[in-house]
């Protein structure tokens, strides 16, 4: 039998307690190693919480671990990200895996030089209705469609972090809506911006295949008023997922799953690698750059 994959998590706020801690603790597949966080205490308390110990610093956590989760905002991810693969531990990124391009663009080259194995936390592609929608979107013949990430999440809460905060919803949402939309339509190869950073976000999406999407979002709509869905329409019928129903514990239990299957196969290029994550990151700039703060 094949041991549990030892994986070390960097951030102790309250997404790495609520899902990755719990994650990587509950096996068989994984055990967590460790934490390690900024706030000693916090990690201490994650740590706790999941059957492991905190690291008193990130160079004793690598040494404890085969793998790297990261929940932490995406600027220290994306630079301490490159520590973890020069160390060479495979690495769980969430989604930005960096604040810009241009931290995104240095991790990528540090686990291409490392050749260490990589998954990015899209959660909506690890759940089931979503493989089954885009299953079906293969033979759909779309004329457009219409991704919607609707959320009060920078109105207060968890989710209204500073990063957050300072960036608007785009940074955040937008790698969920540009990756669905580019998984069913085909790759995105411009985007033209519409919108307020700190309210409404509109964009249009040009795939290869010739269609033309809409990427709607905003992280200060009424809590009554959540949205996440895509739809994909042809001349004669409507193909949609409703992301908001389709993702929970079982999409986080095939990421972590589909990770060890990675690492253990000395996979470093599949579909939802840090290269996907470089490629949502261009596409978010890019729009970003049009957009009024």
């Amino acid at each position: 039998m094949t041991e549990p994959l030892t994986v070390g998590l960097v951030g102790a706020g309250p997404w790495a307690s609520m899902v990755h801690a719990p994650m990587f603790a509950a096996g068989p597949d994984t055990r967590l190693a460790g934490v390690w966080a900024r706030r000693p205490e916090a990690a201490a308390e994650v740590a706790e919480a999941n059957g492991a110990t905190a690291a008193a610093s990130i160079d004793e956590l690598f040494d404890r671990c085969e793998a790297v989760a990261f929940a932490v905002p995406p600027g220290v991810q994306a630079e301490l990200g490159v520590r973890a693969a020069q160390a060479g531990k495979a690495l769980f990124l969430e989604k930005p895996i960096g604040a810009d391009v241009a931290s995104a663009e240095r991790l990528v080259e540090a686990i291409e030089v490392a050749r260490v194995a990589t998954s990015v936390l899209l959660s909506w592609r690890y759940a089931e209705p979503t493989r089954s929608f885009l299953a079906g979107a293969a033979d759909f013949d779309a004329i457009g469609a219409v991704g919607r990430f609707l959320s009060p999440g920078l109105l207060g809460g968890m989710f209204a972090t500073p990063w957050r905060l300072e960036r608007g919803a785009l940074l955040d949402l937008g790698p969920h809506v540009f990756d669905l939309l580019d998984a069913a339509l085909g790759p995105v190869v411009d985007v033209r911006a519409s919108g307020r950073l700190d309210r409404w976000i509109s964009v249009a999406l040009d795939h290869d295949s010739g269609v033309t999407s809409t990427a709607l979002m905003s992280g200060h709509t009424a809590p009554d008023h959540f949205r996440s869905d895509v739809e994909l329409f042809s001349t004669g019928a409507v193909l949609g997922v409703d992301l908001a129903a389709a993702v929970g514990p079982e999409s986080f239990a095939t990421a972590c799953r589909e990770f060890v299957e990675h690492v253990r196969h000395g996979r470093t290029s599949h579909d939802l690698d840090v290269h996907r994550g470089l490629h949502l990151q261009r596409l978010i700039e890019q729009a970003e750059q049009q957009l009024i703060r």
